[in-house]
């Protein structure tokens, strides 16, 4: 199981929107036959990659163990389903870490495999396997995406000095670390603030990646610059307003943008409307990198999951912080937290966070 879990970590930037599986098929002497993982979307699921890996090497898999970090498929979506494979294959046993929450499967596919006289055990790896899958368990579940925000700052918490300069506060290394958490989810959000301010292209540069991840844009009147350097970069635009205006939207569209209003009133962005909107577009992981304001709306608003938080070895004094939320009435009205890791990266420090006291799924 630990060789098909890292068979899923390879998938970690290709499989969006479908989760990364891994998959090994091992013979009843216990010997290793055939390695799969999914492929980018519409392509082969694992149990096939290792199905055509054993026969490549000329191995047969009757009466082998198919060793897969999810739940094998047995439905028809972009491609057919992976059960009836491994059946037709004589694959004898499946051990799998975890049960698929995509409720057209849901326990199904184990169902029909036992059916077809295919010895079923569920459990190993399955700790490592939800890791690996956070937003697609996310977005199955709550049918919003896991949402994570990356800030990157002072020890002292400042994010940008009071004049708005920022760049740069964190190291090289955290810095191409920062990419790698981006390459891995399925979009990157922002403000217009930020996209006024910086003109940022928010894809993946410093770290090589088959695939960029969409890029989103919270802009309650469109004021978005047609000529923006997220347009330049490929791969899908949305942007999602508050107010509609005719002009400014055939601009956009015009950029490759897919525009969405969704007014919550008080002429700002429906934030909660938003997430569920991105849940029906298949975003599974959704990394933030917003400026103060829209960190603190996010948080207000309860839609925050985790933090990547870049701390540098430096103190800067006054200046714009994490986010603006409260002021809190006590400290009771606190966003608790729990640690999930702190590490060294460059100069940097790395601490992820997530948000605790929630059932999250």
């Amino acid at each position: 199981m630990q060789a098909s879990l890292a068979l899923a970590r390879e998938a970690l930037f290709t499989t969006s929107p479908n989760p990364r599986v891994g998959c090994v098929l091992t013979s009843a002497a216990g010997e290793i036959i055939g390695l799969g993982s999914t492929q980018a979307v519409g392509g082969p699921h694992a149990e096939i990659m290792a199905l055509r890996d054993a026969a490549a090497k000329g191995r047969s898999v009757k009466g082998a163990t198919a060793w897969v970090t999810l739940e094998p498929c047995c439905h028809h979506g972009r491609t057919g389903p992976c059960c009836d494979a491994l059946i037709a294959a004589g694959i004898k046993k499946v051990v799998a870490s975890m049960t698929d929450p995509n409720t057209l499967i849901s326990g199904q596919g184990f169902e029909r495999l036992r059916a077809a006289g295919i010895e079923v055990e569920v459990g190993p790896g399955a700790a490592e396997s939800r890791e690996l899958n956070i937003g697609f368990f996310s977005r199955m579940v709550r049918k919003t995406p896991w949402v994570r925000m990356k800030i990157a700052s002072s020890l002292d918490g400042t994010t940008a000095l009071v004049s708005g300069h920022s760049q740069w506060i964190t190291s090289p290394a955290a810095r191409a670390d920062g990419h790698v958490w981006r390459a891995r989810a399925c979009a990157v959000l922002t403000g217009i603030g930020t996209v006024l301010k910086d003109d940022p292209q928010l894809d993946v540069r410093l770290i090589k990646t088959p695939r960029q991840p969409g890029r989103i844009i919270v802009d309650s009147r469109l004021q978005t610059p047609p000529g923006a350097a997220i347009f330049k970069t490929g791969g899908p635009v949305w942007i999602y307003c508050a107010v509609r205006d005719a002009a400014k939207e055939a601009a956009l569209t015009a950029q490759g943008a897919t525009v969405t209003c969704l007014p919550d009133g008080h002429g700002q962005v429906n934030l909660i409307a938003m997430m569920k909107d991105l849940g029906k577009r298949e975003i599974n992981e959704l990394h933030v990198e917003s400026g103060s304001r829209l960190n603190g709306a996010l948080i207000r608003d309860k839609l925050v999951d985790e933090f990547l938080i870049y701390l540098a070895p430096k103190l800067m004094g006054p200046g714009r912080g994490m986010a603006a939320f409260g002021p809190l009435q006590s400290l009771s009205g606190a966003v608790q937290l729990q640690f999930q890791s702190t590490e060294q990266v460059g100069a940097d420090l790395r601490v992820i966070a997530r948000v605790s006291g929630r059932n999250w799924f």
